[in-house]
């Protein structure tokens, strides 16, 4: 028997008597953990293994599908919710890069928005085919047995099930067309004369698009056989901007601009291999065909972020699959077979004198009481061609007969100039607007080919007005370029008002558009780029004198920025005392026009009486 020591019992005795002492053994406060070894033969159920009933009568099954369709007051929700993306917000994004041509961007938005929601519906239909392919071959797996199982050597000769597709005979006559709703697209034509912005709202909406986007000139197409470019080429380029992707390239969209180019020629003295013959080839890519592409290996370098194709990073449209800069290239000699059953069409042109195609239907039937003749001034005078030195367009005013011919051609037309805001921009008679499909026969494009583009829209001469908006509005306008460009150097490049008024008014009678504006601005700046880099100029200002060539831009050093600044204001208070001026004579003018006849100050005079009546 083992004794303790006394020191040890003591403490012992002391322990037994202390009231804090413990009855029983402390539980500690950490349990061990216990784990429950099994052999590697004891399965348990998972969830998708237990015996599941739809409390409908129906028997119990052994399998589980967690891709069922959703049953109760749930299954009639709708499986998407809003777009991120609207018709809307295309055209809001226009408006950063292109001033004017309202109607224009909103039936270009609305066709590109109904042709993504296009592709988005053919991507779900394709997931979901997929899907239930994978629930076919899954069930199939469980439920077949292979005669090989149980018979070692044999063949199954004979199949019990239906093919899918297959109908019994008795069912045969009661044939039904259980084929998904096909979405067709909707083409696009875009008219107006050049430099309005046709190309750039297509290559606009290339920078913000989720789909591949290519742009095709169609002038160097000939017919197949003959030197120039086939019309396939567009397709191949459409190929080439989807790095290869065959599935991302057939939803594309495919722009083909100068389409006036290959109207057909009314006087030929052969074959017309550019005109007729290309419509035809245009038409089977429309109409939906196979094209063999081949590729060739590439010898530049891959495309950079500011590539058209790139998008932004505060893209609209979001994420998408389709990455324009990835991919692996092609190996040469690779052929690839691509369909243009869902590639979206944008055809854009001038056609220049398509207008008097159109003015002569409308006055075809002219004659009569209260009609218009064809001989009058909306005929000849204000449809006219895009040439420089006409006047300005001709507003559509209320109640006069540009909108009485407006309202009669167009639905839901409403005059956007309102006595009461003098201020807002007036809509100008465009006789595109009133484009028929025989118009388009008449100036040389086979019904074939007219009748597959049904949406169109016109875009208007660009006005003195909007050409000023366009130096200064946009966010990639020429002023802020220019601006830009000097301060590399140092220098502060400044304009007036009414310089920029005086710059476009000089760009309006070159009649090319927009782009006269570069031309404008490059031969008033172009001593300055020369002589101010690296000189002691620090501020360069461009005034109106300037601006009508009558003098060279003003140079300012360093220690002449206040009166660089005060050269500045002096030019802005005298503009805006012209304007003023000229508000009072408008208003002052209307008010005569509309003052009653009993109102008016006494004749004194056969002058006063010619002026009040005749106007002269």
């Amino acid at each position: 028997m083992l004794r303790l020591p006394v020191q040890a019992r003591g403490l012992l005795r002391a322990h037994r008597n202390s009231p804090f002492r413990y009855r029983h053994a402390p539980k500690p406060l950490i349990r061990p953990v216990r784990r429950g070894f099994t052999s590697s033969s004891a399965t348990f159920p998972t969830w998708s293994q237990f015996d599941r009933s739809d409390f409908t009568n129906q028997p119990w099954t052994g399998s589980y599908e967690p891709d069922l369709p959703t049953t109760g007051p749930l299954a009639s929700a709708p499986a998407f919710g809003a777009p991120r993306v609207t018709p809307r917000t295309l055209k809001q994004y226009l408006d950063q890069f292109v001033v004017g041509q309202d109607r224009a961007k909103k039936i270009l938005s609305v066709a590109v928005f109904n042709h993504y929601q296009r592709v988005q519906e053919l991507q779900r239909r394709e997931e979901e085919n997929a899907e239930l392919l994978a629930k076919r071959a899954r069930r199939e797996a469980i439920e077949h047995h292979p005669v090989e199982d149980e018979f070692p050597g044999q063949q199954q000769t004979v199949n019990t099930t239906p093919e899918a597709g297959t109908l019994p005979t008795s069912a045969q006559p009661g044939l039904e067309d259980s084929s998904e709703l096909q979405l067709e697209k909707s083409n696009i034509l875009l008219l107006g004369p050049s430099g309005v912005g046709k190309t750039l709202m297509a290559k606009t909406l290339a920078r913000i698009l989720s789909v591949p986007f290519s742009i095709s000139d169609c002038t160097p197409f000939t017919q197949a056989g003959y030197i120039g470019e086939d019309a396939e080429v567009c397709v191949h380029r459409l190929l080439a901007a989807a790095n290869y992707d065959v599935e991302q390239a057939e939803r594309g969209i495919i722009v083909l601009d100068e389409v006036d180019k290959i109207a057909a020629a009314k006087v030929s003295h052969g074959k017309d291999v550019s005109g007729e013959g290309v419509q035809q080839a245009l038409l089977k890519l429309i109409e939906g065909t196979t094209v063999q592409v081949q590729a060739k290996q590439e010898r530049s370098a891959p495309r950079v972020g500011n590539s058209p194709n790139t998008f932004p990073s505060n893209n609209p449209l979001g994420n998408s699959p389709f990455n324009p800069n990835g991919g692996n290239m092609p190996q040469k000699g690779e052929v690839y077979n691509v369909r243009t059953d869902n590639i979206l069409f944008i055809f854009s042109g001038a056609f220049v004198g398509l207008h008097k195609v159109i003015m002569d239907r409308i006055s075809r039937g002219s004659i009569g009481f209260g009609q218009p003749v064809r001989g009058s001034a909306l005929t000849n005078n204000r449809s006219r061609d895009h040439a420089p030195g006409n006047n300005e367009p001709i507003p559509i005013l209320p109640g006069s007969e540009e909108e009485a011919l407006y309202k009669k051609h167009l639905p839901f037309f409403a005059s956007a100039t309102s006595p009461n805001s003098p201020d807002s921009e007036p809509t100008y008679f465009n006789a595109l607007d009133l484009l028929n499909p025989t118009d388009l026969q008449n100036y040389g494009f086979i019904p074939e080919l007219v009748g597959r583009v049904p949406v169109t829209a016109a875009l208007s001469t660009l006005t003195t007005p909007l050409l000023v908006r366009i130096l200064t509005e946009p966010r990639n306008s020429l002023l802020a370029q220019y601006t830009t460009l000097f301060s590399l150097s140092g220098i502060e490049l400044r304009f007036t008002t009414p310089a920029l008024h005086k710059i476009a008014a000089n760009a309006f009678t070159m009649g090319t558009g927009a782009r006269a504006l570069r031309t404008e601005l490059e031969t008033i700046l172009s001593d300055a780029m020369f002589e101010t880099p690296g000189s002691s100029v620090k501020f360069v200002l461009v005034t109106e004198s300037v601006a009508e060539r009558n003098e060279k831009p003003i140079y300012l050093a360093r220690g002449q920025g206040g009166r660089f600044h005060s050269m500045i204001a002096a030019e802005e208070s005298k503009w805006e005392e012209k304007v003023r001026r000229e508000k009072a004579e408008k208003s002052k003018d209307k008010k005569a026009k509309t003052q009653p006849a009993d109102e008016l100050p006494p004749i004194s005079s056969f002058r006063e009486y010619r002026t009040q009546t005749a106007g002269f």
